[in-house]
């Protein structure tokens, strides 16, 4: 592949995860955006749903143990992992590097993640939770793990190695 072409290719990878990041920060706030009640009613549409495919599943004691606060809680931490996901991979599309700029997907989550229970402040009937922000941010740091160990896989697949140390 000549250069020109691999450019492209990585341009056009890194706008669609540029996209595909920026629909998942949107799709987070505007959740945050909405109001208890509307909220609420999400969940436990969601929270349903799951505990019929529990009970299909033979577990009924999951199902009956399952809470809305949990279904709320995972939410945070799925939508937020991929975001990390997601920042991870853009960052190393844009970058080349995955492990030199990792500070800055790490610190565009917590910053999300911040803005995300801010905005809840001024939603009708929510309230911002610290323990969110901890929620948020380990579902950041899951996701870049996913995104490493991802790249690390494909690398091995495609038969990449690390170039020799400068040092020895």
């Amino acid at each position: 592949m000549t250069i020109k072409r691999k450019q492209l290719w990585q341009l056009i990878i890194g706008g669609l995860l540029l996209l595909a990041l920026a629909g998942t920060i949107w799709f987070i706030f505007s959740n945050s955006m909405q109001p208890a009640r509307v909220s609420s009613n999400s969940s436990q549409r969601v929270l349903r749903t799951l505990q019929e495919l529990l009970r299909r599943l033979g577990h009924p004691g999951a199902a009956a143990s399952l809470t809305e606060h949990a279904v709320r809680k995972a939410a945070h931490f799925c939508e937020y992992s991929l975001e990390g996901f997601l920042l991870l991979l853009t960052t190393r599309a844009v970058t080349g590097h995955a492990w030199r700029f990792i500070s800055w997907p790490a610190l565009a989550g917590l910053l999300t993640a911040l803005t995300d229970e801010t905005i809840q402040l001024f939603s009708g009937g929510r309230s911002s939770q610290v323990t969110d922000i901890w929620i948020d941010f380990g579902g950041v740091v899951t996701g870049m793990a996913l995104a490493l160990a991802l790249l690390w896989l494909i690398g091995l697949l495609l038969g990449r190695r690390r170039p020799a140390s400068r040092h020895g």
